[in-house]
């Protein structure tokens, strides 16, 4: 089987973006004299529902709501501090690499279109993509598939030909569930991630070679 298509998780993968949701996160709980538990980031990372979720811990721990304005002080920081990353280390030679053999690359990713389309705009990446699949055009966010299964259908490349790339156990489950291959890269803020099953495991992406998987 032959690698025709790369399908890259957006958020921690291609930018680091989840370092600036954790420390966002952190200075909200910092604020109110609380430790932000790393047993509770790794309950969050790769899900869409990850601000309820530090929400409603936050909430459990103060006995009370927590105040809209503290949730839309904690999205601008989180913005502010996302505009910040670069591509992660090896993102643009491996994209450059895949146009070069005439590799199909895209994106998916949990998130919203707005939120990845204006990252891989800034970053300067997305022409180098021939699709962009976002949370808000499935039905179910990863860990289910569908997603990963858009992206094929759009791209018109059949699962076996085709190498996923994720940051977090959720992803990667999404991957396999779809019956994808995967290289697993922690984020910078990972804590403990599953990567049982991923086709390999690496630093990052910079020690990535297209070339030893291309006849895969």
């Amino acid at each position: 089987m032959a690698t025709r298509a790369i399908l890259l998780d957006f958020d921690g993968l291609v930018c680091d973006t989840e370092r600036a949701a954790f420390l966002s996160w952190q200075e909200v709980y910092d604020s109110f004299g609380l430790e932000f538990e790393p047993a509770v980031w790794a309950s969050m990372t790769g899900h869409a529902t990850g601000e309820r979720y530090a929400a409603a811990y936050l909430a459990g721990k103060l006995g009370r709501p927590v105040a809209d304005e503290v949730i839309a002080r904690r999205r601008d920081r989180k913005q502010a501090l996302a505009d910040l990353e670069p591509l992660r280390p090896g993102v643009r030679t491996l994209l450059d690499s895949a146009a070069e053999r005439g590799i199909a690359a895209a994106v998916v990713s949990s998130s919203d279109s707005a939120w990845v389309l204006g990252h891989l705009a800034r970053l300067g990446v997305r022409d180098h993509l021939a699709a962009v699949i976002t949370g808000d055009q499935v039905p179910k966010r990863k860990p289910d598939p569908d997603g990963y299964l858009l992206a094929l259908r759009t791209l018109g490349v059949v699962v076996s030909d085709a190498l996923a790339f994720e940051d977090s156990s959720t992803g990667l489950r999404a991957a396999l569930a779809a019956g994808l291959r995967c290289v697993a890269v922690p984020s910078s803020v990972a804590v403990d991630p599953d990567f049982t099953g991923a086709d390999r495991v690496l630093d990052s992406l910079a020690c990535f070679e297209l070339d030893p998987v291309m006849a895969r």
